[in-house]
């Protein structure tokens, strides 16, 4: 019998015994590394084969009042939406940490009930440039202007670690510096933000203003003053500065840093921690006060190729250049377009965006081998001509299909749609995937706009489903739903889509609200639970598209029941049945081991592998190996799993240690290239929940020093530090990636199902 709802399975690639799981140390005070609200209501200390409960899983003692008050804060306060094995803000740099939340490939070999795929996600790269022009967009800002006319280009650099840590900024320099152009191109650079500067003269106290000529700098301002450039007062003095000293009728303005997307924004100060990032109204506030009409706005930051971006940036550009996933560490290339704008000033705005996204595509190929790679040009003018409207249109469908009771429809497209940076849970996805997976009029006339207004799109090979414009959509994390709708109404986006959001973010906090509940819990229990948590509710848990009954009646018959996870045993295996109904309620499915040192548990982490059997009962993995590196055992997470299409997969996740003394993440994947796995890089681990995500993604080099961490919990189940595991390893240019067989001591096997409402629950324990 065919199945098609079931989850997919890492194949492992088992080498022998390993070298153990020792602690090493003291505890290191850092926090989790791995999930970071301490596994909540995941019952490890249970031992008499009970099922635990799910996260939040009401037990004895505890009065409904205190039930809910913890629901509440957990759904609107981030506690519910970390919990996936993954630090909340895991800098996913490279293509690997940033990963997107579609189903891989699994291949046949030992499963004996293999995944039958779906239809596979196409390859969004355009060959060739859209010149098309819709009807009734507005006249373009930027009139076409002579070869040899000047043309001035501000660089917005805001250096901070990237370039403290890794010198990028200064590669990025050096790059500009190697290109060919006359005194007709004006190349402006604003420097702050860092702590220090690895180009000889850059001032790390004060910001300053330079000059890209004769293959080198020239200081313009040696003290702009030491301010923080994530302030939009900052940008928008130096667009002043820059259009009054080199006025130009053709005005290019780039952003150099992190990026966080539409809920966070642009930027990161390393001198000004505090002063958080930029926000989309703050970009909005500093483009309307300096006056500057520009022919394109790029960003050479992570996440910024949003419709949220797109709608505020109308007024004051004719396109944006931008990434909807996280960008490679080394960022855009800049020499050979800036050369062929400076033998040709009148290039085309479309060639200019072609030649930047070839080239960066091309150069992180070659560098940054398995990182997902993406970069669009976008007519401002044709997306705000035919977007806002159809967008509406688009918002109001869905808000109709959930008050028709289609929420299911809703989470599945969702869920199954293009998403970036998913480890870190800002919640956006390409906006022309959901549309497809929604597929309704509404939808396609929104999509067909949209890939109007996208001019050019290139991604790497690895990245399909990517179309050129994500946009926010709320699902592993519903504690930002109220902040973008703030955003919505300060950069004057349409009020429909912020209600649709809020609805499904309402139905999606019901589900989870209910679904912690104990498994007895009938419609009229759920009624009068969700009477206590929504009844006088403010912000989107109030604005619902089902009435409270209709809601307890919807989640009564669409929710698992935690009391199947259990195990039957038979000859040594441990096997579970769910009804086919229930599996397609499920999302994910991954493994967590604990084992025990013999004073608590070390947790391994989660990873996606397990079996069926022909008749479709879930094979518990209990061959007691786990993930290595030289055959040293490793704390592992598992990001996602994304299909290329022709039986191609890859497979992506983390392993947490201090990179030469850093706190970093590397980041390994599985693909049809290299099935056993390898090391694509290493990204930062900031350890901030709102840090806008860098860029930098670190290649590994022969002689670095690594200090894997792992999480240790007591016997209860709660956090109690986090050790280091294992040696210090010295990195070698092969490092093997394989499962090995962990020796003394007992493990605590238990599997993590995740639902259509993103709610977690533990399937019962098994001891080995």
């Amino acid at each position: 019998m065919e199945r098609k709802n079931r989850p997919r399975s890492r194949d492992q690639n088992i080498s022998g015994s390993g070298s153990g799981v020792h602690r090493r140390g003291e505890g290191l005070g850092t926090g989790s590394v791995g999930s970071s609200d301490g596994y909540s209501g995941k019952k490890t200390n249970s031992t008499s084969g009970k099922r635990s409960g799910g996260r939040g899983a009401i037990a004895g003692g505890l009065s409904l009042p205190v039930i809910i008050a913890i629901i509440v804060f957990k759904l609107l306060f981030g506690g519910a939406s970390s919990s996936d094995g993954t630090s909340s803000t895991s800098q996913s740099q490279q293509g690997s940490g940033i990963l997107e939340q579609v189903l891989g490939a699994l291949s046949s070999a030992g499963q004996s009930q293999p995944y039958q795929a779906g239809p596979a996600k196409p390859q969004a790269s355009y060959s060739s440039v859209d010149t098309n022009v819709t009807e009734g967009s507005r006249a373009k800002y930027i009139a076409p202007i002579a070869n040899g006319e000047p043309v001035t280009l501000m660089v917005y650099m805001c250096g901070t670690d990237l370039e403290s840590r890794s010198g990028m900024a200064s590669s990025d320099l050096a790059e500009m510096a190697a290109a060919k152009f006359s005194d007709n191109i004006n190349l402006i650079v604003y420097t702050g933000g860092c702590s220090k500067w690895q180009t000889q003269g850059i001032s790390s106290s004060t910001n300053q203003i330079y000059k890209i000529e004769q293959g080198g700098l020239k200081r313009l301002v040696k003290d702009v003053g030491n301010k923080a450039m994530t302030s939009p007062a900052t940008l928008s003095s130096f667009i002043k500065w820059t259009a009054k000293n080199y006025p130009a009728k053709r005005n290019f303005l780039i952003f150099w840093d992190h990026g966080g997307g539409s809920v966070t924004g642009y930027g990161y100060d390393e001198k000004f921690p505090k002063s958080s990032s930029m926000t989309l109204d703050g970009i909005k506030e500093a483009l309307e006060d300096g006056k500057v009409k520009f022919d394109f706005v790029g960003f050479d930051a992570c996440l910024m190729a949003t419709a949220e971006t797109a709608l505020m940036l109308n007024p004051y550009a004719d396109y944006m250049i931008a990434s909807e996933e996280t960008e490679p560490g080394i960022g855009w290339y800049y020499t050979n377009w800036l050369t062929e704008l400076g033998n040709d000033s009148s290039l085309s705005t479309l060639k200019i965006g072609k030649k930047i996204s070839d080239d960066f595509v091309e150069m992180c190929a070659q560098r940054c081998r398995g990182q997902k790679t993406t970069l669009s040009l976008v007519d401002l003018a044709e997306f705000h001509s035919q977007v806002p409207e159809r967008l509406a249109a688009f918002s109001k469908s869905v808000s109709k299909s959930l008050s028709e009771k289609k929420y299911k429809e809703i989470s599945d497209a969702r869920y199954n749609s293009r998403e970036f940076a998913s480890s870190s849970k800002i919640d956006q996805i390409d906006l022309v995937d959901l549309c497809k997976n929604i597929d309704s009029s509404e939808s396609k006339k929104l999509a067909k706009s949209l890939q109007s207004a996208i001019k050019y799109n290139k991604t790497s090979s690895n990245m399909t489903g990517a179309y050129g414009i994500s946009i926010y959509f709320p699902y592993q994390r519903t504690s930002y739903v109220n902040k973008m709708c703030n955003t919505y109404k300060e950069i004057g986006m349409d009020e429909d889509y912020a209600k649709c959001i809020r609805q499904f973010a309402s139905m999606e906090t019901s589900g989870q609200a209910a679904s912690s509940s104990s498994a007895s819990l009938n419609a009229d229990g759920i009624s009068s639970l969700l009477n206590a948590l929504l009844t006088g509710s403010s912000g989107f848990l109030s604005d619902r598209a089902l009435s409270i009954e209709d809601t307890a009646d919807y989640i009564s018959m669409n929710r698992i029941d935690p009391a199947n996870l259990v195990w039957k045993k038979e000859n040594d295996q441990y096997t579970m049945q769910l009804s086919e109904k229930e599996w397609d309620l499920i999302h994910d499915l991954d493994l967590n081991l604990f084992f025990d040192d013999g004073q608590g548990y070390v947790d391994l982490g989660l990873d996606n592998v397990f079996d069926f059997t022909e008749t479709g009962e879930l094979i518990a993995d209990t061959g007691r190996t786990w993930l290595s590196i030289n055959s040293q055992v490793v704390p592992y997470y598992h990001s996602d799993t994304s299909e290329l299409g022709n039986g191609k997969y890859c497979i992506t996740g983390r392993v947490p240690v201090l990179l030469n003394g850093n706190k970093t993440n590397l980041w390994l994947v599985f693909d049809n290239d290299s099935p056993k796995g390898y090391i694509a890089g290493a990204s930062n681990d900031y350890g901030e929940e709102a840090h806008p995500l860098a860029k930098n993604m670190t290649k590994l080099k022969p002689g670095d020093t690594l200090d894997f961490i792992c999480d240790y919990y007591d016997y209860k189940g709660n956090y109690k530090d986090s050790y280091f595991l294992g040696q210090q390893m010295t990195v070698t240019d092969n490092m093997q990636i394989s499962n090995t067989y962990l020796q003394e001591g007992s493990v605590k096997i238990t599997y993590r199902f995740t639902d259509i409402y993103n709610q977690e629950y533990w399937s019962q324990e098994i001891n080995k």
